[in-house]
């Protein structure tokens, strides 16, 4: 029975990194994320693109895939750019970040999101827009290029009370934002991490 246990973990083991897809420039696509037909789990599909991994929004808006830990089950994704001389992210004509909530990812509770550009009626919503905010921060270190200085701004840790599926931005709302992955309360500037931390269900 013990031999029998241990031969089925270890054909597991096989068959997934047999199915596993091949790199994708200096990324490994671990099993189950997939970048083919012949590779991975199709639900968890991502995107080779010119030798960069890259994650499809439902609203067809590709983030570029930092790093992956498949024993988390989890990858993070690289904040849209906000365009030069503007206070715009650059996925503002999709809405922001949605994802397929039919499909097996949702936004893990670990980012903190920055939000720029916002209209005094966002401050009713439960964020913090104080001048203690992160997002100051962010204007007085990084604001060379870009418009978002002395905008309302604000920030919130993503959590089960707001969608784990949307990071909204809109004009009327918040036009720009980024995100940090796993920021403590305290810590400097240079010491952020920026990224969107995104996890799947395992497969069944």
């Amino acid at each position: 029975m013990v031999m029998m246990f241990l031969f089925l973990i270890l054909v597991t083991h096989v068959s997934e990194a047999y199915n596993n897809c091949p790199k994708c420039g200096s990324i490994d696509v671990p099993y189950p994320l997939s970048t083919d037909d012949n590779c991975g789990d199709p639900r968890y599909k991502v995107y080779c693109n010119n030798g960069i991994l890259e994650f499809l929004s439902a609203r067809g808006f590709y983030y570029k895939i930092l790093s992956i830990n498949p024993s988390a089950y989890k990858l993070i994704i690289s904040p849209p750019p906000i365009q030069k001389d503007t206070c715009y992210s650059s996925d503002l004509n999709s809405g922001g970040l949605k994802l397929d909530e039919n499909l097996p990812f949702n936004i893990s509770t670990h980012n903190t999101v920055m939000l720029f550009n916002c209209s005094e009626r966002i401050i009713r919503s439960p964020l913090n827009c104080s001048s203690i905010s992160f997002c100051r921060q962010f204007e007085n270190n990084v604001e060379e290029g870009l418009g978002c200085k002395n905008t309302l701004c604000c920030h919130y840790l993503k959590d089960s009370a707001m969608t784990s599926h949307m990071i909204r931005l809109r004009v009327g709302g918040c036009t720009a934002y980024t995100s940090m992955v796993d920021m403590k309360l305290g810590s400097f500037f240079d010491s952020w991490t920026y990224g969107i931390e995104l996890q799947w269900v395992p497969p069944n």
